[in-house]
């Protein structure tokens, strides 16, 4: 007799099955057979983590990362497609009719030198921006790719368990966009959804400077986040005589400081927003006055409405900086680059992945009380008809956490050159937490 778990009857019916019949697999029977899985296939994911760490990419430059992943889909019985979306891989892998599942993750890394004094610490460099930098896995996308190769391990292991069809992506340049296009929309444009199954519904984690456990929220769980650029022209001069000049740097300071007045004065002060101008380019010695200045930052919020007010408030004082200089209209882009929306965990799916992991982690599951400020590019997905959950696990021991706490020290935090993920047991929570979650979602057999 084939009986289907809660979130299959209520993707198959459209209609949100009721609590009493969710979860016709064990959450933490599952949980234990992976651990299992994980006593023997530990080492072989620690070399796999500690290869990735070592050698990482730049968004849309993935070629080693991507090559290494598929070998390793390929070689579990994945059918395996590379270069969606410039770099992507698709791996599927059909275990029967049933649902479609997806799940993501990251191959990129950030543009910056490692400072962990790890063994195996990132030397790489790549050309970014025209320049050789270099780079370092330091938003923890190695941990999520070691889970990703570790979960489709395991739900391989358990396949005589479940019915449908593992959509597992690899997508590249989760941390930037290259002409306004991320690695979701690259992979999206390049035919993600009609190449390949549409999802049924689909998973991505993330790792963050918390005690292991694992931890999740409906509805929204990520900002919206736009880039900031613009441009003041001025007249260059020399720097003994301004008044030949019209500065640039000056309509640069000075907007620095005022929009914030859009944050303090227009804006709710309920509602969430940033906006950070996190560098400035302009001149070339102290004793000129140039003719351009360069702002780049970001900008985030949660709603819609607020990112409108903040895109209005920003132009606006911008051509006012610019008009009170009697300079040329300053060039103001928003919408270049980086532009994420939020995203936002489906309701019912949340509700029972939730339940699975408290019967599966007990203490360990957490309710995430408030959205994140961070973005991330996943909402591609979902706003494309994906339904989701995006959950995060964590990465500390917790009582470093809590001896951090008591004493008023800052741990290392995403995209910092010294933030280090314990390797295990970060990975080991992230394989079990989401071969829990895929298999929630899949037809049981029983």
């Amino acid at each position: 007799m084939l009986r289907k778990s809660c979130l299959a009857l209520a993707l198959g019916a459209g209609v949100l099955a009721t609590p009493a019949l969710c979860f016709a697999f064990d959450p933490l029977a599952v949980k234990t057979t992976v651990d299992t899985e994980l006593s023997k296939g530990y080492p072989a994911l620690d070399v796999l983590f500690k290869d990735i760490h070592e050698h990482p990419e730049l968004g849309f430059q993935e070629t080693r990362t991507a090559a290494l992943l598929a070998k390793q889909m390929r070689e579990l019985g994945f059918t395996v497609t590379e270069h969606v979306g410039k770099t992507g891989i698709v791996a599927i892998y059909k275990n029967g009719a049933g649902p479609t599942v997806l799940v993501r993750t990251e191959l990129d890394a950030l543009p910056l030198e490692e400072k962990t004094g790890l063994p195996y610490a990132s030397k790489a460099k790549q050309v970014w921006q025209g320049k050789e930098v270099s780079v370092d896995h330091a938003c923890g996308h190695d941990i999520h790719m070691t889970t990703w190769v570790g979960t489709a391990k395991a739900l391989l292991s358990m396949k005589d368990q479940w019915h449908g069809t593992l959509m597992f992506i690899g997508q590249p340049s989760e941390e930037g966009a290259t002409d306004g296009i991320s690695g979701a929309k690259a992979m999206l444009n390049d035919g993600l959804f009609t190449r390949f199954p549409k999802p049924d519904v689909g998973f991505a984690l993330h790792n963050m400077p918390l005690p292991f456990g694992v931890y999740y929220r409906a509805g929204v769980v990520t900002s919206n986040s736009n880039d900031l650029l613009i441009t003041f022209h001025g007249k260059g001069s020399h720097g003994s005589m301004p008044q030949e000049s019209i500065d640039p740097v000056l309509m640069a300071a000075r907007f620095v400081v005022d929009v914030q007045a859009v944050i303090s004065r227009e804006k709710d002060p309920a509602a969430f927003g940033v906006v950070t101008v996190g560098a400035i380019q302009s001149g070339s010695a102290g004793n000129i006055i140039p003719d351009t200045a360069v702002l780049r930052g970001t900008i985030r919020s949660y709603d819609a409405s607020v990112r409108e007010k903040l895109f209005a408030g920003i132009t606006r004082t911008a051509q006012a900086e610019a008009q009170m200089s009697g300079a040329p209209a300053a060039d103001v882009d928003l919408h270049g680059g980086v532009n994420y929306g939020a995203v936002v965990n489906d309701g019912a799916i949340t509700e029972r992945v939730a339940a699975a992991f408290n019967a599966a982690f007990g203490d360990q599951a957490h309710a995430v009380p408030k959205p994140l400020s961070g973005s991330e590019d996943y909402s591609e997905f979902i706003n494309a008809g994906v339904p989701s959950l995006y959950f995060f696990i964590g990465s500390y021991e917790p009582q470093r956490v809590a001896d951090a706490k008591k004493s008023g020290i800052t741990l290392p935090v995403n995209h910092s050159p010294m933030y280090a993920p314990v390797p295990e047991p970060t990975i080991r929570t992230g394989v079990e937490a989401m071969t829990i979650a895929v298999m929630s979602a899949m037809e049981s057999k029983s």
